[in-house]
């Protein structure tokens, strides 16, 4: 009976090739990169557009004066749709991570807003009037912001932290995403499905990085080189090879490729379990100064409990 064939750069894991997933002090990485965190709630502002599509019949036939306050009202309409669902991604990813910045724009709340300014133009008429128009507008308004809730109002995990070294860090790992885009766009050129998803999965070992740095902005200087100067290299080596691929169609190439790439990974893994090595180091010393300092006071904390009890 034929057998597939195992190696290490197989599309399938084999011999050779690793699995399973990378242990980085206690958390992992998957070898297949994770789904980008989701709102429960996020697919339902479409339907609030749905439902303001029959405005849009009513339209016509008129004059031109409802012609364009029916179209307005449902460009608003639409608008506040499309900004409230922006909202509920930024606030899933704002859940979805133990250190975050509010979002600099509330796109829930602005959406909200236009959702009722849409419905009170599409509700005027000679029968309803302005103050009848506008009771329907806030009315709006206020069921919108029921309906999704507010945007995250203040940053979560950032307390004591210097807010000159936050926006450095923000300002590199910004810089760094832009790198692992990139380099998904060039390899998303070559139709190769198996190398678009090694460079996922370099991506999502890359982003554990940036995690890390941003839960303790005291390490970017040791992390900044991984963060700017070799996701650069790694960019252009990526432009490079999909050039050179679509000329020659070299399988050499391809797995010097690959190869940079686990280089890369096995590099930024490291890199991130010393971080973490380094801070759950720190932690430690921080408690045995506290201790000390108790003890000499009359006080003691609870004993210290090993990892096995």
């Amino acid at each position: 009976m034929a057998e597939r064939f195992g190696g290490k750069y197989s599309p399938q894991p084999g011999p050779g090739r690793d699995s399973g997933a990378r242990d980085l002090g206690g958390r992992e990485i998957a070898a297949k990169p994770p789904a980008p965190p989701r709102h429960p709630h996020e697919n339902r502002p479409f339907w609030i557009t749905l439902a303001a599509a029959p405005v849009l019949f009513t339209a016509f036939g008129s004059g031109p004066e409802w012609l364009a306050r029916a179209i307005g009202a449902f460009v608003l309409i639409g608008l506040a749709a499309m900004l409230t669902r922006e909202g509920l991604r930024a606030e899933a990813a704002y859940d979805a991570r133990r250190v975050a910045r509010r979002p600099a724009f509330p796109r829930k709340i602005l959406g909200a807003i236009l959702f009722g300014l849409g419905l009170g133009l599409g509700a005027q008429s000679p029968d309803m009037g302005l103050i009848g128009a506008l009771a329907v507008g806030v009315i709006g308004a206020g069921l919108g912001l029921a309906a999704f809730g507010l945007d995250p109002m203040k940053n979560k995990g950032l307390e004591g932290v210097d807010e000159f070294q936050q926006e450095r860090v923000a300002r590199i790992v910004a810089e760094g995403e832009k790198y692992l885009d990139s380099m998904r766009e060039v390899i998303a050129g070559t139709r190769d499905r198996d190398l678009g998803a090694r460079v996922e999965r370099f991506g999502a070992t890359a982003r554990e990085l940036f995690r890390a740095v941003e839960e303790d902005p005291a390490d970017l200087s040791a992390a900044r080189r991984y963060m700017g100067v070799y996701l650069m290299g790694a960019r252009d080596a990526s432009v490079k090879f999909v050039e050179f691929w679509g000329q020659t169609r070299d399988a050499q190439a391809r797995a010097d490729y690959v190869a940079l790439l686990d280089d890369l990974e096995a590099n930024f893994t490291a890199r991130t379990r010393s971080l973490i090595a380094n801070g759950r180091e720190g932690l430690e010393i921080e408690i045995d100064v506290l201790r000390d300092r108790l003890a000499r006071e009359g006080l003691a904390l609870a004993p210290r409990r090993s990892p096995q009890e």
